[in-house]
């Protein structure tokens, strides 16, 4: 007996909690300086608060997106939710910055719970031929939630302080919670066998990566602790990915990440290109931050409405390109979409200067940059998931969502060491003075130039990102019918 679904109405509901979980990866942007001076702690490791977060986002995923096949999408979906809005509570009673990153920990685990379920339940119960309209949706939420996430944190932080960014996901939840437990389905599931040894070289691996990048400047790239280095930590990662990939391949049992999803030309391209979004959308962010409050003097609230122009053309786009998906090759789309995003990163990078009477200038990049994100995601996505059988949707799901956080978490990570460095070359008496500089509030005009040439340039690192992505992009082929398609319904 086949069970009437009905998508849409699941879709917008699962859209709230994937809305509110996609805010909080950008959200504490924007509040970073707030945070440094409340909890007294200095640029690295308020940035932990983002990339601890993103880590335990991200190496989970390749499970929870099993998880969702083997007990259904709906009941990981509504734990994954309680788990994220109970964490929020905590990061927002947080009175040390090591309490807050452990609370955004915990806050991430919630997150790689619900992620990947929202993604299997439109695979599940659109078919491949209408999914473009639907992925539009969830690739706008994606976009959308990124770029609102600093706007959002801005106007919270003056008005109410640092910790009200995480105590706003509360409301929110509960009417996620209940709108999922209404209006999604009940999908049928599918056994699957966890690889455990596969989830600890995967985790050792990511961590290994993350922190020897993002760390590497606080050590002078030399020795951490006793015969460890941090060139040491990065190869060492390296190699255990590179033993994780084997043992993937070796295994006996079930796969954590099935390599046979990337026979599809198309899924292994887009799964590329996503991650390159991951790192230009997070590192994006993070320079513009600290350069609006740090240099020109912008309240936090300020510095947000910087972004409002991105946030409106993403948004604004969005069901223009959810149509054009479905009829127009996403090769166009996406390859179009990061060129753009390339061209607005970098015209930021020219235009950072120590001047506050040109700050209206930076609205038009801001604005080329919402218009590059609309037609990335959505195209992306659907290229990703549009050969994917039902039975495979939660793996997929997991593959693809996992790939996009990993690039976000290396971004996040990339982006800090390359400020840092760029700080010590810049500024009189290197990056220590910067930092000393900024938990005092706006820089002083000895050193804002300085300040300024180091956030330019690291504005190239997105940029650099985005054109790979669009290479990437470039290189998708015409998609194959999933005649054999059934909603809801596991196919072998």
């Amino acid at each position: 007996m086949t069970q009437e679904y009905r998508p849409w109405r699941a879709l917008w509901a699962l859209v709230v909690g994937f809305f509110m979980i996609l805010v909080d990866t950008t959200i504490v942007s924007v509040a970073n300086p707030r945070i440094m001076a409340g909890l007294h702690t200095d640029i690295n490791s308020v940035i932990w608060v983002t990339s601890a977060y993103l880590l335990t986002y991200a190496v989970p995923l390749l499970v929870t997106g099993r998880l969702g096949d083997r007990f259904g999408p709906k009941r990981i979906y509504l734990i994954g939710l309680v788990v994220f809005t109970l964490a929020s509570a905590w990061c927002g009673l947080s009175t040390s910055i090591g309490m807050l990153v452990a609370a955004r920990a915990v806050q991430g685990l919630g997150a790689s719970l619900l992620t990947p379920q929202t993604m299997a339940v439109i695979t599940r119960t659109f078919p491949p031929t209408g999914r473009g309209q639907a992925m539009s949706l969830w690739g706008a939420t994606a976009a959308v939630a990124t770029l609102v996430g600093p706007i959002l944190g801005g106007f919270i932080v003056d008005a109410l302080g640092w910790e009200w960014i995480f105590f706003v996901n509360l409301p929110v939840g509960i009417v996620g919670f209940i709108l999922a437990w209404r209006l999604v389905p009940d999908l049928e599931t599918h056994s699957h066998r966890f690889d455990l040894p596969g989830v600890f070289l995967w985790a050792l691996a990511m961590f290994c990566i993350v922190f020897g990048i993002q760390e590497g400047e606080s050590y002078d790239w030399g020795v951490i602790w006793g015969p460890v280095s941090v060139p040491a930590l990065i190869v060492g990662g390296v190699v255990v990915l590179a033993a994780f990939l084997w043992w993937q391949r070796a295994g006996r049992g079930e796969p954590l990440l099935p390599l046979g999803l990337f026979r599809d030309r198309n899924f292994s391209l887009a799964n590329s290109a996503i991650a390159m979004v991951g790192v230009a959308v997070t590192s994006n962010s993070l320079p513009l931050v600290f350069y609006y409050q740090l240099v020109l003097g912008f309240t936090p609230t300020r510095a947000a409405l910087q972004l409002v122009p991105m946030a409106l053309f993403s948004g604004g786009l969005a069901p223009l390109v959810g149509r054009l998906v479905d009829r127009v090759h996403t090769r166009y789309l996406a390859t179009a979409g990061m060129l753009v995003m390339a061209s607005a990163m970098t015209w930021y990078a020219v235009w950072l200067v120590p001047d506050e009477s040109l700050w209206w200038r930076l609205l038009l990049p801001s604005g080329l940059m919402g218009i590059g994100t609309a037609f990335t995601f959505s195209p992306i996505s659907a290229t990703a998931t549009y050969n994917l059988a039902p039975a495979n949707a939660g793996a997929g799901s997991g593959v693809y969502n996992s790939v996009r956080q990993v690039g976000a978490v290396l971004g996040s990570a990339a982006i800090s060491a390359l400020m840092q460095a760029r700080l010590a070359v810049t500024l009189p008496g290197g990056a220590g003075a910067g930092n000393r500089a900024e938990a005092a509030g706006r820089l002083p005009e000895a050193l804002r130039a300085g300040f300024t040439s180091a956030m330019a340039t690291s504005m190239l690192l997105p940029a650099s990102a985005a054109l790979v992505g669009a290479a990437l992009c470039a290189f998708f082929v015409a998609r194959a019918g999933n005649r054999s398609w059934t909603a809801g319904t596991p196919m072998e």
